[in-house]
């Protein structure tokens, strides 16, 4: 089971360190735009670090700090009676009576994450030019720092989110004595008081009882406020500076230091959750006592203390795992980073940015995904907007999966119980949802959730469109997730606690599934988000039977929960029920174009370039259709992709770069990761002309969503390494751009690290760490040889492969055949 004390007591794990240089994006000017700003946070507390001079900016978030409370039940109690005469229309054809008809299974829509407050830091400091600026981040060392000089003095700032301090520290130096002088203050767009005690600022607020998505106008009040009500949760700030020399008092409900030689500021906070169901008022924590006591903590300890603890923390999971490209390439280091985006997309080399936007990713998941039962959403942890873009919430029909995609292969596992406990709480509202919706067993999530664990379909009782809410495979989606922690895990206690989640799904699916005419088992009503298709003529539909997803969904979360009972031994007769359900799935089908059809049949597709690839779910992150064991499908996958194009918004890029590299394209991949790096600005917010990255990295859909940053961590390791058909696979489609290169400490299915070197578009060597033990196979293109064991490959239809059993706690070494 994963504890939260996996991440604190680091004397009980080995950790696997690869230091790397160059490890920092850095600017010459301070921010201008949120999206310029860049972030730090430690999972549960973030910022956005401005680096602005005279007015420093620093906008803050924590994780649990949401608007709402606990879902109510049985929201749209009419919802079922509508089930059968969607399903009659749909059988007739009458997809446009079958569309209407769904919209009334609709329920309510999600809450929206909310952002904390704004730290003011007013420097008092001459009107003169200012010289020397310098602003990064360290993504080694999660430091964000930056420095100027003006009047001859040089100024420093540095600021940290530190875990095991559960605060963010800012230290201010400069290079005389006595030359620091400040203004601190705090704001909130939530409503709010600010007081000073005992030289420290308090901001206590309280969120709204509801927010409207950003994309809903036809309510006069979009954010309400219930004072009295249960929905509403309280939160506390707390920013307490710590000085050398100097003086510190107070004016108009701010602080005022002068003179001082070093500052260091504390910043805590904290909220009223206490959990998916519990009234975050009435049934609240005590955040005041959270924030203080997480301050007490903070004080308790000198700077050097702190920044140690911080960067012991943060090295143990980020120096997992290098990767270097081209080392003999002509490195860029020197030029700020968003000249270095403008000069990628013109087409200049720069494969050391192409390893820090790798890598950018893993900071970004260690920086977001470390609170209990709250996984990084689609902002991660960092967001501005009161109303933000698609309610900053958790999208499931591919965003919520897609920002844990790395968090096995880029050597992160423990950074998967915050999705972990928030699949266990869906489980709960999901039940309730099947119930009250379907009138069928298990659980049952659709496209949109929140802190609360919502699960029913969104559109706000029949004025949403169909199209995407009204979808029903985020339960078995998930299930997946479940499955792959206990693949790259190897831990059967784990597998045997989550059985009953699979199980669980799999049990709605059993009820959901319909027979058709030709006695295939079809879900329906159906659609493949967030698509249309053309029938009788121009008419568009987006409601229908079978899609190509929800089948391929199916027979993912089937095939998983079947092998899970073979591990298990258990379950035989269930599972013999899913084997005979399995056998009449409605099968995919190759269309008239030699692509895999998205629909239940031939459809044209409104949208053929759309940004969603839904129906190639099988492909990736399944793998029912792969180049090594399906070659016709992949074949088919493989035109359908070509038909869809090489555009898209920021995320879908990202989604292609992994479902290139899983039909071993490693060019192909790399044209649509380079796609990811194009530089995107502020204010651009139509993401149908494609997206790519803001000048801080931050992926752009746009606008900013973290998804496609954690996509493109994760398709760099399919492009250098798979292991989703029982084997290790490597350099499965290494692009010829990268001619030189290696990576240390990512991790294949079966817990095994994995280590790999090559020149010249040629494995040189590779060393497989084994971790748990047991049968490994490797595949590579070309022949080789285990040099531990002496044993070389055989050939097969497509490359060669080595199978041997590995001995738990051994280390084996790979060489090319000479």
């Amino acid at each position: 089971m994963i504890k939260i004390r996996l991440f604190f007591l680091l004397s009980l794990f080995v950790s696997i360190a690869y230091s790397q240089e160059d490890l920092k994006i850095h600017y010459d000017k301070p921010a201008t735009f949120w999206t310029e700003a860049l972030p730090i946070g430690n999972g549960r507390l973030g910022a956005m670090v401005f680096g602005k001079v005279n007015e420093e900016l620093i906008q803050l978030n924590e994780a649990t700090l949401w608007s709402g409370g606990p879902v109510s039940k049985n929201v749209n109690p009419t919802a079922f009676e509508n089930l059968a005469p969607v399903r009659q229309a749909l059988i007739a054809g009458d997809y446009e009576k079958g569309y209407e008809l769904t919209k009334k299974m609709q329920g309510v829509y999600s809450q929206s994450y909310m952002p904390l407050g704004d730290l003011v830091l007013k420097q008092n400091l001459s009107d003169n030019p200012v010289s020397a600026y310098y602003r990064d981040l360290n993504m080694e060392d999660a430091i964000a720092t930056t420095i100027f000089t003006v009047d001859g003095v040089t100024y420093k700032r540095e600021i940290f989110a530190s875990a095991p301090g559960q605060c963010i520290i800012l230290k201010l130096t400069a290079s005389e004595p006595k030359k620091l002088s400040i203004n601190l203050s705090a704001k909130s767009q939530l409503h709010f008081k600010t007081a000073i005690k005992e030289t420290s600022l308090f901001l206590n607020g309280k969120a709204p009882s509801n927010v409207d998505p950003n994309y809903i106008d036809y309510n006069k009040e979009p954010v309400v406020y219930d004072e009295n009500g249960c929905k509403g949760m309280r939160f506390e700030l707390i920013v307490k500076p710590i000085i050398k020399d100097g003086t510190i008092s107070e004016k108009d409900n701010n602080l005022e230091i002068k003179d001082a030689t070093e500052i260091v500021i504390l910043v805590s906070a904290a909220t009223s959750f206490n959990g998916f169901d519990k009234c975050p008022d009435s049934e609240g924590k005590d955040e005041k006592k959270l924030a203080e006591g997480y301050l007490a903590n903070a004080v308790s300890k000198n700077y050097d203390r702190l920044l140690k603890d911080h960067l012991e923390n943060f090295h143990y999971f980020f120096n997992r795992v290098s990767l270097n490209l081209n080392e003999s390439e002509t490195k860029k280091t020197a030029i700020a980073t968003d000249k270095r985006l403008e000069d990628y997309f013109k087409g200049a080399k720069d494969s050391n940015l192409e390893m820090l936007f790798f890598q950018y990713g893993r900071y970004l998941l260690i920086s977001s995904s470390r609170t209990k039962e709250v996984p990084a959403n689609l902002q991660g942890i960092w967001n501005k907007e009161l109303r933000p873009p698609w309610s900053s919430n958790y999208t499931t029909n591919i965003n919520l999966q897609m920002n844990y995609w790395p968090v096995e292969t880029a050597n992160l596992s423990e950074l998967f119980y915050p999705l972990d406990g928030f699949i266990k709480n869906l489980t709960v509202t999901g039940a309730e949802t099947a119930k009250d919706y379907y009138h069928a067993r298990g659980w049952v999530v659709h496209h949109n959730s929140d802190i609360w664990a919502l699960t029913n379909p969104v559109g706000d009782l029949g004025k949403g469109d169909p199209m995407w809410a009204n979808w029903y495979m985020g339960a078995n989606w998930l299930s997946r997730h479940l499955w792959e922690h206990y693949q790259f895990t190897g831990d059967k206690k784990y597998l045997k606690e989550v059985y009953p989640i699979l199980k669980g799904a799999a049990e709605f699916t059993l009820d959901w599934l319909q027979e058709d005419k030709d006695g295939y088992l079809v879900t329906m009503p159906s659609t493949s988000p967030e698509n249309r298709y053309y029938y009788d003529g121009k008419k568009k539909g987006s409601v229908t039977v079978a899609t190509t997803m929800d089948m391929g969904i199916i027979k993912d979360l089937f095939g998983n929960i079947t092998e899970a009972s073979d591990i298990l031994n258990t379950d035989q007769d269930f599972i013999n029920t899913i084997k005979k359900a399995d056998q009449k799935l409605f099968p995919f089908r190759i269309g008239s174009k030699k692509q895999l059809l998205e629909w239940y049949k031939d459809f044209e597709e409104e949208d053929p370039h759309h940004r969603h690839t839904s129906h190639l779910y099988a492909l990736h992150p399944a793998n029912l259709i792969s180049p090594l064991s399906t070659p016709e499908l992949a074949n088919a996958a493989k035109t359908t992709l070509e038909l869809r194009g090489d555009d898209g918004t920021g995320w879908s890029l990202g989604w292609k770069v992994n479902m290139w590299a899983r039909l071993l394209d490693g060019n192909h991949a790399y044209k649509l990761f380079r796609n990811q790096l194009r530089l995107t600005k502020e204010g651009d917010r139509n993401f149908n002309k494609g997206g790519g990255v803001y000048a801080n990295l931050f992926d752009a859909h746009p606008p900013f969503q973290i998804d496609g940053n954690f996509a493109a961590t994760a398709g760099v390791i399919e492009m250098l390494m798979q292991s989703q058909n029982h084997e290790i696979h490597l350099l499965p489609a290494l692009p010829d751009a990268w001619e030189e290169g290696a990576i240390k400490g990512i991790v294949a299915r079966g817990n095994f690290i994995v280590d790999i070197s090559w020149k010249k578009g040629k494995l040189s060597s590779s060393k497989i760490t084994v971790k748990e033990g047991g049968n490994c196979v490797i595949r590579y293109m070309e022949p080789f040889k285990v040099e531990t064991l002496n044993l070389k490959s055989e050939k097969t239809t497509m490359g060669y492969i080595i199978k041997f059993k590995a001995k738990k706690g051994k280390s084996y070494v790979i060489k090319p055949a000479l």
